[in-house]
């Protein structure tokens, strides 16, 4: 028995020995516990940017739906257009719907593009009913080979056309989506073709700071005057979008002869 007590006496640690234990631990717990504080700020700022996106809405945050009304200068509706944007499998499918009349002539027009996720065009569409005509042509965009192939669906027979494209060749629909982006990151898109059956030239330029009545109160927004030139086409006009994160297109201003026509987002 007294070897037993002798044996657990010289093996257990003494009093200091467990003094200099115990500090030890503590200053290890300390330390690990000084580590995660300075590492906290960097993991909130590393942790915001997902978090504030999340929250963000609207193209190319989330799936999208915006409905505008045609009008002209003198007040008169003259139709509407819906514009949509869906994710898909490997992108983007982007849509419009525009339906419009005046006396003696309507319209009822179809838009669709599919786009990967940097907003290069897959395939385009348009199904035009105008003036009692339609036309329905597919362009098809294989962005490896750098070529496109235009395809007439309706009226049968219109035959297609192969054509070289440029690095990243965009529709009219994803060129849209893409000057939100970019503009949302500062930028203005720098000229390039946009294809909407033909190709056209397109020439963006930032016209400053322009408040705009919206939803029956006045916005804030920043106006893009647009230059477009094809062979079908040779206007300008005018697009005013809102400072939120998805840049929303809240009118586009068209002046033609008979008056300014403007596309207004409804609210």
């Amino acid at each position: 028995m007294n070897r037993v007590v002798a044996d657990i006496t010289t093996t257990a640690p003494s009093r200091s020995r467990l003094r200099t234990m115990l500090t030890r631990s503590r200053d290890r717990k300390g330390a690990v516990a000084h580590s995660t504080m300075r590492l906290l700020p960097f993991t909130c700022a590393a942790l915001f940017p997902l978090l504030a996106a999340s929250a963000q809405t609207g193209f190319p945050f989330t799936d999208e739906s915006l409905r505008y009304n045609l009008n002209w200068q003198a007040g008169t509706s003259l139709g509407e257009a819906t514009l949509t944007a869906h994710r898909s499998a490997v992108g983007w499918n982007l849509d419009v719907t525009l339906n419009a009349a005046v006396p003696g002539f309507s319209m009822a027009d179809q838009l669709h593009s599919a786009v990967d996720p940097g907003l290069c065009s897959q395939e385009f569409e348009r199904d035009l009913t105008q003036g009692g005509k339609r036309t329905d042509e597919k362009t098809s965009f294989d962005q490896k080979a750098g070529s496109a192939t235009r395809t007439t669906l309706f009226p049968a027979g219109g035959g297609k056309t192969d054509f070289n494209i440029a690095t990243c060749a965009r529709d009219a629909l994803a060129f849209t989506d893409y000057a939100r982006v970019e503009l949302g990151q500062g930028r203005v898109p720098a000229p390039q073709q946009v294809y909407f059956g033909s190709a056209y030239s397109v020439t963006l330029s930032y016209a400053g700071a322009e408040n705009v009545t919206s939803g029956g109160k006045s916005v804030a927004t920043d106006r893009v005057h647009a230059t477009v030139k094809g062979p079908k086409a040779d206007f300008q006009c005018d697009i005013f979008f809102a400072r939120d994160a998805a840049r929303t297109p809240l009118s586009i201003r068209i002046p033609l002869p008979l008056g300014v026509f403007s596309l207004d987002l409804v609210r």
